[in-house]
């Protein structure tokens, strides 16, 4: 097995900060905000497509946007404009409903500020890392909520795609394999069991078929969120008529997918290109 990357080699990296930052909350500033990563240079005038990024940390308030950076700015570098979202997380006000809440106003934000950026709001796609990879697929499953969900909004930015790296998919089978240490009970303030509407709500995996594209990248060594999780979210969707495919990468683990000198940066930026 070759050498893989651990939590703390991602942490390590240095920190790139954004061209602009945008808060987008009512409740807490220092940690409803987004980063705006622009490119540096653009071919034309033509509207800038946009990647949504949403950090991972199994939904705790430790782990922070910070590390994602890097890849961010790495993404820039292709010639998008990359929109990061900070948000509430389990520790700091987060949890549900208000992680969600937070993660749908600020993706909708968009719309505020493509103007002034030209930004192309027909072009943009999400990726999300772990955790984040869970929100960036909730995020294309909103518009199936419910009118009585707390998290639902009649209006949701339309996605492109989503590219979807090492996604924790259902929150119920990440408890059942201790993914994040069982970490989404305390998402979601109790057990699947005790909750069932709730879980149905916040997980991708329920909220199939939504139309929008998506590509779940995994790493062969992953034993963070582990393919097996991950990999019946491509089935069902494509049972249910969705657009979705599967790319495996080999020889990493789960942090190599959003470190830019990584062997699996092509992969996941030729899987967020397609999709753009």
């Amino acid at each position: 097995m070759p050498t893989l990357k651990t939590a703390e080699d991602l942490v390590a990296l240095p920190y790139v900060p954004p061209t602009h930052r945008f808060i987008y909350g009512d409740h807490d500033g220092a940690q409803q905000f987004c980063d705006l990563y622009l490119p540096q240079y653009r071919a034309s005038d033509a509207l800038i497509p946009v990647v949504i990024a949403i950090h991972g940390g199994c939904w705790r308030a430790r782990y922070t946007l910070d590390h994602l950076s890097p890849f961010c700015a790495a993404l820039a570098a292709k010639g998008v404009a990359v929109w990061s979202i900070e948000y509430r997380r389990v520790g700091n006000g987060g949890g549900w409903p208000n992680t969600f809440l937070d993660v749908g106003k600020a993706a909708d934000k968009l719309r505020e500020i493509a103007p002034q950026y030209g930004l192309d709001l027909d072009r943009v796609v999400a990726a999300g890392h772990s955790a984040g990879g869970h929100l960036v697929l909730w995020l294309a499953g909103r518009s199936q909520l419910p009118t009585s969900s707390p998290t639902y909004v009649p209006n949701p930015l339309k996605l492109r795609g989503v590219a979807a790296l090492a996604a924790v998919v259902d929150l119920a089978d990440s408890i059942d394999c201790d993914i994040c240490g069982g970490n989404a009970a305390n998402l979601m303030f109790g057990a699947p069991n005790d909750l069932p509407e709730a879980y149905a709500q916040a997980s991708p995996i329920h909220l199939l078929p939504n139309g929008v594209p998506t590509i779940n990248v995994a790493g062969e060594y992953d034993d963070t969120v582990p393919p097996k999780h991950t990999r019946p979210y491509v089935e069902r969707a494509q049972q249910l008529g969705d657009t979705a495919d599967w790319l495996e990468v080999s020889n990493i683990g789960h942090y190599e997918l959003v470190m830019p000198n990584s062997i699996a940066f092509p992969s996941v930026w030729g899987a967020i290109d397609r999709l753009l």
